[in-house]
């Protein structure tokens, strides 16, 4: 009937197109057919039942109860579940969706299937275990001895955090800055009162420490530094240890602030061996999570400063995360879900071992790296300094960045990122960090090298598998 629901693929596609009727004539049980700009443009075949179809690779248009009024094919406590489907069955055996963009990133089954548990109670001995274990394991993973702070945010949040724990209105402070997210952090110091001095670098480029030290000696009173590991909107990785040596000779005592929200866990970073004060980072990059959760180590020098700051801080307040975290708590309501899925994602990463995973996204980066020069395409960062967890590409002359990044998705089910700010239609994005192996990469390559041919670029013969 038309409004049941089939085992058969075909059969159930074709109701969706459709739409469900029910029998009973009752308005409320009668929905229209989907309209096509409702529709996705890719989805797995293999999937046949409608919960793995909507988990793993739809959007839920609406989800809405039936009241029970004796109908043939709706019953009271069902669920009709509209999924946007594209009406061409050719494209529903396509597979599941490559997300190569540099976050969100893909998460592994067993973390997604963890995060579907039941909800505990946040206060109670359940959830203190799992905190304690989670905190362990980003100790582990910070390489430092201090306490990682979590708050309910994405990596912005993070920012404003270290801002307003370490600092007092008109204190002075070195940004340095190499691309979209280095100044969005000078921007926050700036929006709070801070008095901030930009050492902006080229974007593409990395900063170097000479340059850095010479910048700060104009700055005789500045407290603290601005760093960014991994800039995510140029593909570049700064070097924190030479950077944090230099800082160091010149200021003992000046805060190191480093964004590591696209590095760390996936590129090497030791905080307490490198003498940094603040570092954070995002749930939806390397950890295999997704977003939701900012993660915060804090120095021993940092907490000194956090008792003198004055910023005004009221949900972003360190010390009170500081003092939950010690009774296995945070401070408001957390992302229960997030904790259960670094439950099970951060055992994984030490399972893999972290040199294992550092040496995994070394090999990923280069892998990119290489097939893209090998399509005659140009890397826009220096290559001395190019990301392990992100690869920027120059969009070839001749081809629309916009349209390369549509038909990467539309024709090959391959997300990959655009460029930011005046990047924006020059350059590409293809994240790889997290969750992700050497054919994960090689089936991105292979898609782009399909759709700039596509697009009218000549790749060089023999590109492929280069």
């Amino acid at each position: 009937m038309p409004g049941s629901v089939s085992a058969s693929t075909t059969h159930y596609t074709r109701n969706i197109d459709q739409g469900f009727v029910a029998k009973d004539k009752a308005p409320h049980a009668s929905f229209a057919p989907l309209p096509p700009s409702h529709r996705i443009d890719t989805f797995p075949e293999s999937l046949l039942s409608l919960k793995q179809r909507v988990c793993t690779r739809s959007t839920i248009w609406m989800q809405r109860r039936i009241a029970d009024r004796g109908t043939q094919c709706l019953r009271a406590d069902v669920f009709l579940m509209f999924v946007r489907v594209h009406s061409d069955e050719k494209r529903l055996a396509r597979m599941q969706q490559n997300l190569r963009i540099p976050g969100p990133t893909p998460i592994p089954p067993a973390v997604a299937e963890s995060m579907a548990r039941p909800m505990i109670n946040h206060r109670g001995p359940e959830f203190a275990a799992i905190i304690a274990r989670v905190s362990a394991g980003l100790q582990h993973f910070f390489q430092t001895t201090q306490p990682v702070l979590g708050f309910p945010s994405s990596g912005s949040g993070a920012m404003e955090a270290s801002i307003v724990n370490s600092f007092s209105p008109g204190d002075e402070v070195l940004s340095v800055t190499c691309g979209a997210f280095g100044n969005r952090l000078a921007k926050i110091a700036e929006t709070f009162g801070l008095n901030v001095t930009r050492h902006s670098v080229e974007w593409g480029h990395a900063a170097d420490p000479e340059a850095v030290a010479l910048a700060l000696t104009a700055i005789p009173n500045a407290r603290g530094v601005l760093l960014t590991h991994n800039e995510t909107s140029t593909g570049i990785t700064n070097d924190i240890q030479a950077l944090a040596r230099t800082i160091r000779q010149q200021r003992p005592d000046t805060l190191i602030l480093v964004d590591a929200v696209s590095s760390l866990g996936c590129i090497d970073l030791r905080m307490d061996e490198w003498d940094l004060d603040v570092v954070f980072t995002g749930s939806q990059k390397g950890w295999m999570v997704p977003p939701g959760l900012a993660m915060i180590g804090v120095s021993q020098r940092a907490w000194s400063a956090t008792e003198r700051a004055t910023l005004p801080r009221a949900y972003w307040d360190f010390r009170a995360a500081r003092k939950s975290l010690e009774k296995g708590q945070t401070p408001y309501t957390p992302p229960v879900s997030i904790y259960f899925g670094l439950d099970v994602s951060l055992p994984m990463m030490r399972t893999e071992g972290r040199d294992a995973i550092f040496a995994r996204h070394v090999a990923g980066g280069a892998l990119v790296r290489e097939r893209a020069r090998a399509m005659g395409l140009r890397l826009f960062a220096d290559p001395a300094f190019a990301s392990n967890t992100v690869t920027a590409i120059e969009v070839p002359k001749g081809v629309d960045g916009k349209a390369l990044i549509k038909a990467m998705r539309e024709n090959e089910g391959v997300v990959i990122a655009g460029g930011q700010e005046h990047l924006e239609g020059r350059i590409i994005r293809i994240g790889h960090l997290g969750y992700f192996n050497e054919a994960d990469l090689t089936a991105c390559m292979d898609a782009l090298e399909r759709q700039l041919t596509a697009l009218g670029h000549r790749v060089p013969t023999g590109a492929a598998g280069a």
